[in-house]
């Protein structure tokens, strides 16, 4: 490895642990989101967003939604899926029987990239501990990754079409990969995306009804 990488691999591994100290602190979730609001770890994030977004976390949640990182709408209110996305989101967890007021909805980046870029594999890794101790204070039944970079975010180098529809164990939670709900949206009302993003959370209702 070159001085260069091994230098930056270092800085790296710098950054997540001190992200990780920051999450292993906080005693409830309440206060982990307070926490989470004030992380400067990305500095190009940082510098950059509005303000950041650490999601939706109902102590009663059952179901993790999952995506990948805030837009412009997310950026501006703080809250998770609230763009087109999340209106689709909404329409369809109804369809699916499932109050969106009893779901956690997560991203696997807490801040938006600029000009909504797909984020970095830097800014992911630098993320994760607060995603991952949102889960683990959340306990869900059933984990929903929205869309590809939210199920490499779990499952690792993957393509969706080759773990969609089934349930795969990674670190203690059952993870349920499907569509982004933009899919949706981009394919419209009679495409693949939105059937099968509605069959995979009408199966995540299923899941979580029999882990309560």
């Amino acid at each position: 490895m070159s001085t260069d990488r091994a230098g930056a691999a270092a800085a790296l591994a710098a950054r997540v642990r001190a992200v990780e100290d920051a999450a292993a602190q906080p005693a409830g979730l309440d206060r982990l989101a307070v926490a989470v609001r004030g992380c400067r770890a990305c500095p190009e994030l940082a510098a950059t967003r509005t303000q950041v977004v650490p999601g939706v976390t109902p102590r009663a949640a059952r179901i993790v939604l999952v995506g990948e990182a805030p837009g412009a709408q997310e950026d501006a209110s703080g809250l998770p899926f609230v763009g087109r996305s999340g209106q689709l989101l909404d329409v369809l967890l109804a369809e699916a029987g499932i109050a969106r007021e009893r779901v956690a909805v997560l991203n696997t980046l807490k801040c938006r990239p600029p000009g909504n870029r797909a984020p970095s594999r830097t800014e992911t890794a630098t993320c994760r501990p607060w995603s991952t101790r949102q889960l683990a204070l959340l306990d869900p039944a059933v984990v929903v990754a929205l869309g590809l970079s939210a199920t490499r975010w779990f499952l690792g180098p993957t393509s969706l079409a080759a773990v969609r529809g089934r349930v795969h164990e990674r670190d203690g939670w059952r993870v349920l990969p499907t569509y982004h709900p933009s899919a949706a949206l981009r394919f419209g009302p009679a495409g693949e995306p939105r059937r099968l993003l509605l069959a995979d959370l009408r199966d995540a209702a299923r899941l979580a009804d029999q882990g309560s």
